[in-house]
């Protein structure tokens, strides 16, 4: 499947998923975090929403990495990571897109108790999230097909992730899935074979 146009982009698109996953994490490190900001601070506002776009985007990059690489790589850690960063989209679309509305027509609600499913849905998300990655960095690590480095920092990315939440805690992600796609892009040369895979 590596022949896919979406594989041979692997590279590049992991560069601008990684980027955008490290800028929008750092502008919520800096942005308001008061309710009052969630409606009228231009900050707070495109960087939640970005987020939310960066993880849209951290999404086909994942898609394209596994492409480039289906033969070698474990389906578990594919899936699981999409799951996560599908999960974890939800609830990060829900901070960029419906809590700047809310924080408008009914800034009290965020002063109520979270309970029940609310509460279930937030911790799933966290918890599949850096579960996903953790579990797609062991099967970078099993399959070879990149050096380890990348793959254990997956894996403890995957762990940081857990609190993705809250500022900085994804932007670590976003280095490790942008320092691999600058790895794929390199220049190589046409005598240069890629490391053999091991099989599943």
């Amino acid at each position: 499947m590596d022949g896919l146009p979406l594989a041979r982009h692997a590279g590049p698109i992991a560069i601008v998923a990684g980027a955008l996953l490290v800028l929008t994490d750092l502008a919520r490190l800096v942005s308001g975090r008061a309710v009052a900001d969630f409606a009228s601070d231009p900050l707070t506002i495109a960087a939640n929403a970005g987020y939310a776009v960066a993880l849209v985007v951290l999404a086909v990059a994942l898609v394209a990495l596994y492409l480039r690489d289906a033969a070698a790589l474990s389906t578990l850690g594919f899936v699981a990571a999409l799951v996560g960063v599908v999960f974890f989209g939800g609830n990060m679309w829900f901070d960029g897109f419906a809590a700047p509305w809310l924080a408008t027509v009914a800034p009290g609600i965020f002063a109520l108790e979270r309970t029940g499913a609310l509460v279930v849905g937030a911790l799933a998300s966290y918890v599949l999230f850096g579960l996903g990655w953790v579990l797609w960095g062991a099967a970078l690590l099993r399959a070879r097909v990149h050096p380890w480095p990348f793959g254990a920092a997956f894996v403890v990315s995957g762990v940081l992730g857990l609190a993705a939440g809250a500022a900085p805690f994804g932007a670590p992600l976003g280095l490790t899935v942008a320092a691999l796609g600058l790895w794929l892009s390199r220049p190589r040369s046409p005598a240069t074979t890629p490391p053999a895979a091991r099989a599943r």
